[in-house]
Formats: structure tokens, sequence, C-alpha cells
């Protein structure tokens, strides 16, 4: 049942669900609530009525495995490789066992000069826990690589649903007349971090703006 409810998720992506999955979906539906958070300082919130509208954070350096999908659609770029990172997750690394999961997942996107289309490259980022970070386990698949990304300062601001290439550039124009001119941050570059699984239909989800180094 667990496997013919991730296939209809998958089909909403137009993504195919390899029977391999069923085994980590499984685990992954196992461990569903240990979850541990990326480690990061607030630097400052900015509101409206009490509300925060968005928010500064740095990000220390830390050890990611990450994948870079090229599919014709953003969904399935991210749906493809985060079935790779589950496989890594839940046992394909070479510690044999199931490493534990960390939110958010990042998703790294560029846009085109003229800003109005993503590039259909996606780079899908997670975290490894606390306890792999010094010393993190191999992966099989030869796709993943496990990176130190520098440390990083971002504006964040959270939204809410499905993360398509249309909401997304929404969400960037939303966040830029929030935010007014500015040359602080990067114009081509983004991240949409990920807090939980696309099952989820009014799921919370940022828009990461990266400031200049």
């Amino acid at each position: 049942r667990l496997f013919a409810h991730w296939e209809a998720v998958a089909s909403t992506h137009r993504v195919s669900l390899p029977r391999d999955m069923a085994g980590p979906i499984a685990q992954m539906a196992r461990h569903r609530q240990a979850r541990e958070p990326v480690p990061y300082v607030s630097l400052s919130q900015h509101g409206k009525c009490e509300e925060a509208a968005y928010e500064e954070r740095r990000y220390p350096a830390g050890k990611w495995a990450c994948v870079t999908m090229g599919e014709p659609m953003y969904e399935q770029s991210i749906s493809m490789s985060f079935m790779k990172l589950m496989r890594y997750i839940c046992k394909e690394n070479s510690v044999g066992c199931h490493l534990g999961m960390t939110v958010p997942v990042l998703n790294e996107i560029h846009l085109t000069k003229e800003g109005t289309e993503l590039e259909r490259e996606v780079l899908t980022a997670y975290y490894l826990p606390g306890e792999f970070q010094q010393n993190p386990p191999a992966p099989m698949d030869p796709e993943i690589h496990i990176t130190e990304r520098a440390p990083l300062r971002v504006i964040t601001r959270v939204f809410y649903g499905m993360t398509t290439e249309e909401t997304i550039l929404r969400e960037i124009s939303l966040f830029w007349e929030l935010l007014g001119s500015t040359d602080t941050v990067l114009r081509e570059t983004y991240i949409v971090a990920s807090y939980e699984n696309p099952s989820v239909p009014q799921r919370r989800n940022e828009i990461w703006f990266i400031c200049q180094a």
C-alpha cells in the first residue's frame, strides 16, 4: 500500500517509481519522526504585523551528498535525484546502514539570462547527519558526490505547496518585490529548501536568496 501511494505521488511529478525503491520508502517511513535539522544561526528577522516576512541566516561549512540532474521538468529532476539520495541514506553506502534524515533538502537552481525560466540542471543536496560529518560514508552510486560546502549566508522566505518551475519563479518574483532593489544577493542562482516529503499537499518550503560573498 505504501509503495502504491508513492507510485501515485511520483506520477504527479511525471516520474515512474522503480520497484527497488520499496525498501528505502519503508525505511524512511519507519524513521520519519527522527529528522535532524541542518544547523544555522539566525542573524535577523524582518516582519510585517508580527509575522516574519523573511529571515537572514548563516549556515556553517559542512559535508553534503549531492546529485545533479537535468530532466525536462524541475519536479522530475528533484524526484530522480532524491530517489538516488534515499538509496544512499537507507543502505547503499560504505557502512551499509540507515544514516538518518536531515532537513531541509536543498535544490540549487539557476535562472536563464532573461530570468524567465529555470536552467535544466538542478543540484540536490542532503546534509550528512552530525555523527557522519567528520567521516562521511562513501556512496555506491557514482553520480552521488560528497562535497564540503562553504559557509553560506542567505535571506529566506517560507512558502507552502507544490514546487514547480511556475511556483518557484512566482516566489522569486514576490521575494524581489518584498526586498526591493539590492545588489547584496545573487540574481541568477537560488535555493529551494524542502522540509517535508512530496506527498504532503501544503508542504513547507523556503526560497533562499544567496548573499554575495
